[in-house]
């Protein structure tokens, strides 16, 4: 969903298809009339390569395409052109072009940031709590600290991203948390592990909202959430190589008279270091500021790859040349982004849509070295699960944009969990075969995450850069709020089978379901209610409207939620 185009060419100003003149160049087929064939497997005989790729927009609409002019300050305006057209075969190619010199290294930093936050779970497996003298409940504070440090980091880093771009902030941050993840080398005890979790945390706030900003100045919004797959996918590839990568150093306890833990942290800080500095070189600012002392006098595209990138995401999303990249979001925008309550109901769905998988993933290492796993086995026993859950989420993700059912689609998530919630629940796994037990964790822990479906909705329904900059800060908050509760489930006087954990994960996934129900009927009554009043406008009426500018962003009544 998103802007409305006109339709109907009868009506003055109201016609997608345009009466073209002779300086005004065809525009391609729209893709509604191609079924949605968004991806190249859906690609038949009838695909021309060579055909024009340029969508239809209301750039194309002489009486009210100025309504929705860039800023002349916006840093892609001198690319702007509304007579720009392209093929399939050219727009392909730039996109293949921005997967591996955007997409690639974003995934890259990502996974950088997993595994700096994520090898407390190998250390786990290396009886990193005896060394420390902490238990369960210490870890579970731990992780509760970190939560909440992440929560509170994420505003100020986005708004500074914001300010002074995600191309020069991201770096730092990886820089600096990199420090802190490797100086866990000297923790002492449960003081220094607080400290150090909480300080890791606020460093790596607003780090993927930050990366969502960034890659919405590159990609679609359709072609987003497939991206944003892949993105988290990094996640996971960092959980698989850190698991490969213990295997390893752990191996190193009594080096030096040191656990294997510690080696662990040092080791991979400077890992994380190193891709920090990288950074600094590998993330341009814009599709249109590429080129510089590292990255090439001509940059990285052409001026005719600029203008395809450029004139395709304004077309896509006119919202997006409504502000500057290194443009500081005003206290007047904050407010009203934070108060845009169209957005509210996909930051309730952020909430807890992740609490039935992460508490049995917080526990995972724990729960295997109980049922007798060795450290070596339980960090490679994690990794059969990783990968069936990047394939789900790949699968998931694409599913998502044929369909068109975001509420829906996110919702399989909870129904993949049911099945095996209730196994844990109802079964005693210390009598059940180990290797039986392990599958059935595995099999939960790989449920489709629907992160990038519901990260990808916020940022289509907030329809302006401030909005879709603070709103994806906002559900990640809302989604570490579900960290802390997440980690307070399973207790120690519930161990080992966590019966009454299990029974408030089920409960949760219950209001779940209710939940995407909620936000799909509001989105869909909203849409209903928006659409009576500008069906009952006439022609001259909208164009006085557009001209108004009273309505911003996704409170345009020529606006459609997506759901």
């Amino acid at each position: 969903m998103g802007t409305v185009i006109p339709k109907n060419k009868d009506e003055k100003g109201e016609g997608a298809d345009v009466e073209e003149g002779p300086q005004v160049p065809p525009l391609g087929r729209p893709r509604g009339e191609e079924k949605k064939k968004l991806f190249w497997f859906q690609r038949g005989k009838d695909y021309d390569p060579d055909a024009i790729a340029t969508q239809p927009s209301v750039y194309d609409i002489d009486d009210i395409a100025e309504q929705y002019k860039p800023r002349e300050d916006w840093e892609n305006i001198h690319r702007f052109d509304p007579l720009a057209r392209w093929t399939w075969r050219e727009e392909n190619k730039v996109i293949r072009k921005m997967d591996w010199r955007i997409m690639f290294w974003v995934a890259v930093m990502f996974t950088a940031m997993e595994l700096d936050r994520a090898n407390l779970a190998q250390a786990l497996a290396d009886d990193f709590l005896a060394d420390m003298g902490l238990n369960t409940n210490d870890y579970n504070l731990g992780t509760s600290v970190y939560a909440l440090s992440f929560l509170a980091g994420e505003f100020p880093s986005q708004l500074v991203a914001k300010w002074i771009g995600p191309d020069r902030y991201i770096p730092v941050q990886i820089v600096l948390f990199s420090v802190v993840s490797a100086s866990q080398f000297a923790l002492r005890g449960k003081a220094s592990f607080l400290a150090c979790r909480s300080l890791l945390a606020i460093l790596q706030g607003g780090f993927i909202p930050e990366c969502v900003l960034y890659l919405s100045y590159f990609y679609k919004h359709h072609e987003l959430t497939i991206r944003l797959s892949f993105f988290w996918s990094g996640m996971f590839v960092a959980d698989i190589v850190a698991s490969i990568v213990a295997f390893g150093l752990l191996h190193l306890r009594g080096v030096d008279g040191y656990p294997g833990w510690r080696w662990l942290f040092l080791i991979e800080g400077l890992i994380t270091g190193t891709i920090g500095l990288l950074s600094f070189v590998m993330m341009p600012p814009g599709p249109t500021q590429t080129a510089s002392w590292s990255r090439g006098k001509e940059g990285w595209f052409t001026a005719r790859e600029e203008s395809i990138m450029v004139n395709r995401i304004i077309r896509d999303d006119p919202s997006k040349g409504s502000m500057h990249n290194r443009e500081p979001i005003t206290p007047k925008f904050l407010w009203k982004s934070l108060t845009d309550v169209d957005l509210w109901p996909v930051y309730a769905v952020g909430l807890a849509f992740n609490i039935p998988t992460f508490s049995p993933q917080l526990y995972l290492s724990l729960s295997l070295r109980e049922l007798g796993f060795d450290t070596f086995q339980t960090n490679l026993l994690s990794i059969p699960y990783l990968v069936l859950k990047i394939i789900n989420m790949l699968l998931l993700s694409t599913l998502a944009e044929l369909t068109g059912q975001l509420a829906a689609t996110a919702s399989l998530f909870q129904f993949w969990c049911l099945p095996f919630l209730i196994y844990l629940r109802v079964v005693d796994t210390t009598q059940a075969p180990k290797w039986l037990t392990w599958a059935m964790i595995s099999l939960l822990l790989a449920a489709p995450l629907a992160h990038p479906v519901q990260v990808g909705w916020v940022s289509r329904n907030a329809n302006t850069v401030r909005s879709r900059a603070v709103g994806a800060a906002l559900y990640n908050m809302f989604l570490q709020a579900g960290v802390v509760i997440s980690s307070n489930i399973y207790r120690a006087d519930d161990a080992p089978l966590y019966r009454r954990g299990n029974s408030i994960l089920l409960g949760i996934l219950g209001l779940n379901l209710l939940l995407y129900v909620l936000a799909k009927s509001y989105y869909v009554w909203r849409n209903k209610t928006r659409g009576r009043k500008w069906d009952g406008m006439t022609p001259e009426e909208r164009l006085v409207y557009l001209a108004d500018h009273r309505d911003e962003g996704n409170k345009r009544l020529d606006f459609r939620f997506a759901s």
